[in-house]
């Protein structure tokens, strides 16, 4: 095995972690990224290469997913940044340092800013692949108020509190937001549910699961059956929403950090620090709430300013 020392191990290639990698690249600090290969079955930059269009960062009034996460790469580099397109086996968190595994290789690192993001969890309906960014999406926010979707029908799965406000959400854009719950009951809070209920343009349908998505080179049609009653019908719609939660990219910590009860990585208010010294987590990792690009390059901000003036006291 070889070894290399650094000042700074970036896990992660989101908007998180090449924020993080331009700051503490700016400050002479060298940083090694390793951006994941296909980890979490997304490819290397993270749920935003997944998207086609996106009109709400900043700056970009009009690109896609691929081409701002280039960008943020390429700059990165510039910046000075090392960067592997490896997905990193583990990692070990000692009182003096952080060991990470790289297959032969293990890099010592005074430092390690966590930004693996989480990962949509997916139905995998029939014809999901087909449409997936055509028409599908597991983010009402992110893409919602695109052209192809004002003004048409859509539809959204799930019963808990993101099912609820998404469905709300989708209502400033959609002719008609069609809400599937699996049961006969939503999860999500009283206050949520009452928005849901009194809004004339959500249609809740009970007990219905999703089936095939259907279309041409677009989603326009969405097979769905009556779990109750086993009835097969086909609703008309332009877009279908996953609401169904994410999962956090966390495994590979393998219990070394304090977890909330989603298995998100807990983070002292205010901050990006973890409950271990000179382990910064920022992104979606830690994120459960916002979970947009622009916030996760905000907290990759965070958190290299967090392990820089870390790294200063140490």
């Amino acid at each position: 095995m070889s070894n290399q020392k650094k000042q700074v191990v970036i896990i992660g290639s989101g908007p998180a972690g090449h924020a993080a990698a331009i700051y503490t690249a700016r400050a002479r600090l060298e940083p090694l990224m390793f951006e994941g290969s296909m980890a979490g079955g997304v490819a290397a930059g993270g749920q935003l290469t997944t998207t086609t269009e996106v009109e709400n960062y900043p700056g970009y009034s009009h690109i896609s997913g691929p081409e701002l996460m280039i960008k943020m790469r390429e700059q990165a580099i510039q910046c000075g940044t090392e960067i592997i397109t490896r997905t990193i086996d583990k990692i070990d968190i000692k009182e003096d340092c952080i060991m990470v595994y790289d297959g032969d290789r293990i890099i010592e690192a005074k430092s390690v800013i966590i930004a693996t993001g989480a990962t949509a969890k997916r139905l995998n309906i029939k014809g999901e692949e087909t449409y997936w960014q055509k028409g599908m999406s597991a983010c009402a926010v992110c893409d919602g108020g695109l052209p192809i979707f004002r003004d048409k029908p859509l539809a959204v799965i799930g019963g808990g509190d993101s099912a609820a406000e998404e469905a709300t959400y989708l209502t400033k854009f959609a002719s008609k937001v069609y809400l599937l719950v699996r049961k006969d009951t939503l999860r999500a809070s009283k206050v949520m549910q009452e928005r849901v209920m009194e809004n004339d343009k959500i249609d809740v349908l009970w007990n219905t699961e999703a089936l095939e998505a259907k279309g041409d080179n677009v989603l326009t049609t969405l097979t769905i059956t009556n779990n109750k009653t086993s009835q097969i019908t086909e609703i008309a719609v332009n877009g279908l929403f996953y609401a169904i939660g994410h999962k956090p990219n966390t495994d590979f910590l393998d219990g070394q950090l304090n977890l909330d009860e989603s298995g998100y990585i807990v983070t002292v208010p205010g901050s990006t620090k973890t409950n271990k010294h000179g382990v910064f987590a920022c992104g979606d990792v830690q994120d459960k709430i916002y979970r947009q690009a622009i916030t996760a390059a905000g907290s990759g901000c965070m958190a290299a300013l967090d392990a820089e003036k870390y790294l200063a006291g140490h």
